[in-house]
């Protein structure tokens, strides 16, 4: 029998406040603050769980927990960068843990993305940075650390499988130095650090895939560009089993909105098949490609309206046991008849029927770490034992908003202005009668990307504040078709803005909305979409809250042409007079409401530049507008204290501008 420590007990006196706070600056606070457990892993042995804890500022504290001895959480590492973050962790083996590091650098007035890869002992007394070294004589910037491919290679404890980018070094009076380019794989000891070569350097590789037994089967290769930016031609190649012989697998053409062609996602070695992602019908369906040279290719799921996401993995050997797709709601049609009866019956024993999400095995798969989570549950963490049939809560995912009041998160559809049914979210404050209320349109960032039911910190904020939230699926979006998604919500902006400016009028007809205090308010794109709004109708908003917008179309493209993907961003934005029509800080003139700009100064999806050069248009014609700048932060603001800062700076420019 385990003794289990009351970790829920143990993180909520850490977080402890008061369940009934009412004012805006602790709403701001609570809402704000980062998920409790941002991540979570069992050992191998399934005898220990780690997670990791964000705090108040940048820091995050990675602790260990004995499922056996008992005994409270022991902090073994903590990591205080601004300009870093942990991205996952994983126990290895019932010893050491693998971690990636994620950062931000600004080099020469260019932002670049970074990772690391290293290992800490459990108890945390040793560290080892697993991703290759460089020195003076490297002849470019090492930004990828390494893509771990499977925690054991080829089944050898203690080794795991990593992408290793190789670039070359200035070999003046010596030969002791690397002249290969490329991508390649190494077997790498996670104590010493030392590696052995499983793939030479492939020039044109992007990435490699790996089955369950830690076996690189395939290989993605890109087309060769004179200009030096990525191309759009892709090809993936694969492997026989027994055979280091590369084979054509499917190529890729990404040079249109949406990408066509089979793109392989995992393998199962037992069937000796690849899923993988291709369109049937205008949708995105799941195939599987086989690998013994017959070159077959199986349907396993399409889907009528919606496309399919991908599939679900489990355990150290990341398992293929399902495949995932979003209607109203995210669901995963497990192809193990155990898993789905035990997601079942999980989702009807839990309270508030959540959504069940099985994120982590121990390797016989007899101990599960599971979340569950719903609209109005920020979720928990529990551990299921098989054998013993035991179901233990272990953590809350978000302690500080423990015994709040939610507001339900309702699928609901409106007609946009050509007669379009446009489908989306509506959540009310708790308590409502739903009527006259001060409302919120709040758009998704992307575009490429979609609303999904669930849990939303953002929503569930201005929810406790009195405002009805509604979150438009509009054209543009992805996960509903080909056709839905058009050539993007860029190069189709009129559609995608019609479609948010239909819903706030929907709002409005039905009585939910009072007109006089209707906001906008995004992220990313959603702060374009805000924005553009301006443009289109001044009157229809009373105020504008965008975060991390993108203002100029053109400037998006330019400030990408020192990157690689400057093709992919000049493809996406496209040439015409829709660039121009469509940049609402060219159109500052417009603005009616008042402005409220958000960023952070290491935003390398859309920079700083963007909310700069809002303000000041909207200044110099004489608009209403106010810029909070966030030093040190990227584009999701994953800080606590300055989310919470956020939160009230909006809160308090939302009273004021809609006369609350």
């Amino acid at each position: 029998m385990r003794l289990m420590t009351s970790l829920a007990a143990i993180a909520a006196a850490v977080f402890a406040m008061p369940a009934a706070a009412q004012s805006l600056a602790e709403d701001a606070a609570a809402f704000g603050a980062r998920r409790s457990v941002e991540d979570i892993s069992i050992s191998p042995s399934g005898d220990k769980i780690l997670y990791v804890q964000p705090g108040s500022q940048a820091d995050e504290t990675i602790y260990v927990v004995d499922l056996v001895d008992g005994g409270a959480p022991t902090p073994i590492i903590t990591m205080n960068e601004a300009k870093a973050r942990l991205s996952w962790c994983q126990w290895a083996t019932d010893d050491r843990i693998v971690c990636e590091v994620f950062g931000m650098a600004d080099t020469n007035g260019m932002l670049l993305g970074f990772t690391r890869i290293f290992s800490i002992s459990a108890d945390g007394s040793d560290t080892e940075m697993l991703s290759p070294s460089t020195s003076h004589k490297t002849m470019g910037v090492l930004q990828n650390g390494g893509e771990v491919l499977a925690l054991e290679s080829e089944g050898a404890p203690g080794k795991i499988l990593m992408t290793k980018r190789y670039i070359k070094e200035r070999c003046a009076k010596t030969r002791l130095c690397n002249d290969k380019e490329g991508l390649g794989v190494d077997a790498v000891d996670i104590e010493s650090g030392s590696a052995r070569t499983v793939e030479d350097a492939a020039l044109r590789a992007v990435t490699y895939i790996a089955d369950e037994n830690g076996r690189v089967r395939i290989m993605l290769a890109s087309d060769t560009v004179a200009s030096g930016y990525d191309g759009s031609d892709y090809r993936y190649l694969y492997r026989r089993k027994g055979s280091s012989k590369w084979y054509p697998l499917s190529s890729v053409d990404a040079g249109g909105p949406l990408t066509v062609g089979f793109q392989p996602l995992a393998i199962d070695s037992a069937k000796d098949v690849v899923y993988g992602l291709d369109h049937k019908n205008g949708h995105t369906a799941l195939f599987a490609f086989a690998l013994d040279g017959s070159d077959t290719m199986t349907e396993v799921l399409a889907l009528d309206g919606v496309d399919v996401d991908g599939v679900a993995q489990i355990g150290r050997q990341r398992r293929v046991v399902g495949v995932s797709y979003a209607t109203e709601k995210a669901y995963t049609r497990y192809f193990d008849p155990e898993l789905d009866a035990l997601a079942s019956a999980f989702a009807k024993a839990l309270p508030g029927t959540p959504q069940i999400t099985i994120a982590d095995a121990s390797s016989d798969e007899n101990e599960l770490i599971l979340i569950a989570s719903s609209d109005t549950d920020p979720g928990k963490a529990y551990l299921f034992e098989k054998d013993t049939r035991s179901l233990t809560e272990l953590l809350s995912l978000r302690v500080p908003l423990e015994g709040r009041a939610m507001g339900a998160m309702k699928p609901i559809s409106f007609p946009a202005a050509d007669g379009t049914q446009i489908p989306g979210y509506l959540t009310l404050p708790p308590g409502s009668d739903g009527k006259n209320l001060p409302a919120i349109v709040m758009p998704h960032g992307g575009p490429g990307s979609r609303d999904v039911w669930g849990f939303d910190w953002l929503v569930q904020f201005f929810a406790a504040r009195g405002y009805a939230v509604l979150q438009p699926n509009y054209r543009g979006s992805a996960g509903f078709g080909s056709n839905w998604f058009g050539k993007n919500g860029f190069q189709q902006w009129d559609a995608a803005i019609s479609d948010v400016n239909d819903g706030a009028r929907w709002l409005v007809a039905q009585g939910i909305a009072n007109p006089a205090k209707l906001a906008g308010v995004g992220w990313s794109y959603g702060g374009y979409a805000t924005l553009q709004s301006q443009v289109v109708d001044p009157t229809l908003f009373k105020a504008v809250v965008a975060i991390a917008p993108v203002t100029d179309l053109n400037l998006l493209k330019e400030e990408n042409r020192r990157y690689t993907s400057y093709t992919a961003h000049d493809r996406m934005i496209g040439s015409g007079p829709h660039v121009e029509a469509g940049s609402p800080a060219r159109h500052a003139a417009r603005f009616q409401a008042p402005v409220l700009l958000v960023h952070g100064s290491m935003d390398q999806n859309t920079t700083i530049a963007q909310s700069k050069l809002m303000e000041d248009r909207l200044t110099a014609a004489g608009k209403k507008v106010d810029f909070l700048k966030f030093d040190g932060l990227d584009h999701y603001l994953l800080h606590s204290q300055a989310r919470g800062i956020m939160l009230k700076r909006i809160g308090e420019f939302l009273e004021t501008s809609l006369g609350d």
